[in-house]
């Protein structure tokens, strides 16, 4: 049984060390999950804080039986009037989900504390929108405003596209019309011919931004040459390889910054982070149509490498009504999740689910990638981990979902972290499970401390205070596990 009523659920990733960062969460109501570990991120460039503007731009994510609004500053579901926009079933007004952000820290070779996160911005922000230099790490007020925009496409426009223009060439050849009969008066959609593929070069930018097929080669994204948006329209990709490309049957990209200005909500030193996001989702006849999916690409910009880097997706469910809900996780799938305290999710502030209500759970189904080594990991390698290299076995040998895939497979290089923690933090008062509200107190969450310094513990509250005696308080890294702890 879950130990606590809690509004918020806040969940720690900590992730693999990488001069780019990349990981795949998914979002569903009914059972799902989430994953973790620690890092280096590395890095060459210097640069410093913009006059930028927070991002503005919103866009909803509707393709299936859910209706997600998506922001640009690093957070998600929650519009600019406090109200929850995460719709399931979609046309319900019902929401099972109030905000998310992203959560990242971790110092430079002097000890500095550097932290970027994202929650409600009734603080400020720590995000802006657009990419960095690669040189300066440095962007414009007019950058930042130019991708203050979310890149709208569909699965359905690009292979419609690719098949337009596969003809056409088809037609060179042979010297028939089978362009103009399949696709009489087709026209390129803007979603294609806008696609931010190419940085600026006279800003610095990267010449790649926004993943994309190069048909000849040349470097420069133009779908009169036939490039496009890259979805994996063949089934062709590697999902082994670290590459990056388009997901879902529909599809919303998006660029943003940890250097536009000064972190108000963190109040930390900025980092030089540049992310490139997605959100997606799949049209289906079974559980993926409730579910939404998310994967970001991370670069650092900066002039140093990020070490004791911890980074983690800070989540505010509200399911229906937001003032019943119970927390927790299942380790062994690396799943977080919430559910209603009783059976009739009531109205109250929000429009409940009523009787019967649904659970909600999170996945980080693909963490971000170990550093290559060349070998076939069978298991978690640090002895720091949350469980240790060997109890993070199973019995046949083979890792706990919670842990990552792609170990012990015979594949070289493919593996990724799983759900290394489960916290949560309380919204309201002034003790030590409260919001946080200084570069320390975020990087302290992060790494499974309290606003008073001291660890998280198993059961009761997770604080100290709540353990029956001293002796009973075990230090822990998961939430409310419940009996699904492997080791216990």
């Amino acid at each position: 049984m879950i130990d606590s009523v809690m509004k918020k659920v806040y969940i720690k990733i900590i992730v693999a060390g990488l001069i780019v960062l990349s990981y795949s969460l998914g979002y569903a109501v009914g059972p799902h999950s989430n994953r973790a570990g620690k890092t280096t991120l590395e890095s060459s460039k210097r640069g410093r804080a913009a006059n930028c503007t927070e991002g503005l731009a919103k866009a909803e994510l509707d393709l299936n039986n859910v209706r997600a609004l998506i922001l640009t500053g690093g957070d998600l579901w929650r519009d600019f009037q406090n109200n929850a926009s995460y719709e399931v079933p979609k046309g319900s007004e019902i929401h099972a989900l109030f905000a998310g952000g992203l959560w990242m820290g971790g110092k430079d070779k002097s000890g500095q504390l550097k932290v970027a996160a994202q929650a409600f911005r009734e603080r400020g922000n720590d995000f802006w929108p657009g990419p960095l230099s690669t040189i300066t790490a440095e962007v414009s007020p007019q950058t930042c405003s130019d991708y203050d925009k979310h890149f709208r496409t569909t699965k359905v426009d690009v292979a419609r596209f690719v098949a337009w223009y596969e003809a056409g060439l088809a037609d060179a050849v042979n010297g028939t019309s089978t362009q103009q009969e399949n696709f009489p008066d087709y026209q390129i959609p803007e979603s294609i011919l806008d696609w931010p593929a190419n940085g600026d070069l006279l800003k610095n930018e990267a010449e790649v931004l926004a993943p994309y097929i190069d048909r000849n080669g040349d470097g420069v994204y133009d779908p009169g040459d036939g490039d496009y948006p890259k979805y994996d329209l063949k089934n062709e990709f590697d999902c082994t390889e670290r590459e990056a490309v388009i997901y879902g049957d529909q599809n919303l990209w998006w660029i943003f910054n940890d250097k536009g200005n000064v972190h108000t909500q963190s109040g930390a030193s900025s980092i030089g982070l540049e992310i490139r996001a997605q959100a997606f989702a799949f049209a289906s006849n079974d559980e993926v149509n409730n579910m939404t999916f998310y994967n970001y690409e991370i670069h650092n910009r900066s002039s140093f490498t990020l070490t004791e880097t911890y980074f983690g997706q800070w989540v505010d469910p509200d399911l229906g009504r937001s003032d019943d809900d119970y927390v927790g996780c299942d380790v062994s799938r690396g799943l977080g999740y919430v559910y209603n305290g009783d059976d009739d999710d009531q109205d109250g502030q929000q429009q409940g689910y009523g009787v019967r209500p649904p659970a909600l759970g999170i996945d980080f189904f693909q963490g971000p990638f170990l550093d290559r080594d060349g070998k076939d990991n069978i298991g978690p390698l640090s002895n720091d981990s949350a469980l240790g290299y060997n109890d993070a076995l199973s019995d046949n040998g083979i890792p706990y979902k919670g842990l990552g895939v792609g170990y012990g497979d015979t594949i070289k290089d493919n593996e990724r972290m799983g759900m290394f923690a489960f916290l949560y933090h309380d919204n309201v008062g002034n003790g030590p499970r409260r919001d946080p509200r200084t570069a320390n107190e975020y990087y302290g969450y992060l790494r499974g401390f309290w606003t008073d310094g001291s660890h998280m513990v198993y059961g009761g509250n997770g604080h100290k205070d709540g353990c029956a005696a001293p002796w009973s308080c075990v230090e822990a890294e998961f939430m409310f596990p419940n009996d699904s702890h492997p080791v216990g």
